[in-house]
C-alpha cells in the first residue's frame, strides 16, 4: 500500500484528493485537519458509511499516527477505492506545520490517561 508524506498529501489535496480521517470522535474533536477536502468517518463506523465515501477521487487515509490507516487502505482498496495512507497520520501532519483547526472546548485534561475528561 502506498504511503504519502504530509507534504505529498497536502499537494495531492490541492489537486482534488480527499483526506479520509478515520480517527474516532474523542481523538478528532480537539484537533482536526483544516483543508477543504476532508471527510470524517470514524474507523468503527466505516463499514456502515461506505456509501458516503466517493470512489472517483483519491482518498488519503489518515488516523492519529498511521497505525490503523494501512488496514483501512487495504480494505477500501479491495472494495475498488483509490487509496493511499498518510504516513505518520495526524501527528506528522501537525508536526510538519500543515493546517489544523483547534476546538478548545474539546480539549481534554487529567493527570493520567485513565482520568482524562473534557475541560470546562
Amino acid at each position: 500500500m502506498k504511503a504519502v508524506t504530509p507534504k505529498e498529501a497536502f499537494n495531492l489535496c490541492k489537486e482534488g484528493a480527499i483526506i479520509l480521517d478515520i480517527r474516532e470522535d474523542y481523538l478528532s474533536a480537539y484537533k482536526q485537519f483544516n483543508i477543504d477536502l476532508v471527510l470524517f468517518v470514524p474507523k468503527s463506523k466505516l463499514q456502515e458509511n461506505l456509501k458516503s465515501i466517493p470512489k472517483g477521487q483519491l482518498l488519503i487515509i489518515a488516523d492519529t499516527s498511521g497505525i490503523y490507516s494501512r488496514e483501512v487502505c487495504n480494505d477500501l482498496s479491495e472494495k475498488g477505492y483509490n487509496v493511499c495512507c498518510l504516513a505518520g497520520g495526524f501527528v506528522e501532519w501537525e508536526r510538519d506545520g500543515f493546517p489544523i483547526s483547534i476546538n478548545q472546548k474539546e480539549r481534554l485534561s487529567g493527570s493520567c490517561m485513565c482520568q482524562l475528561k473534557a475541560r470546562e
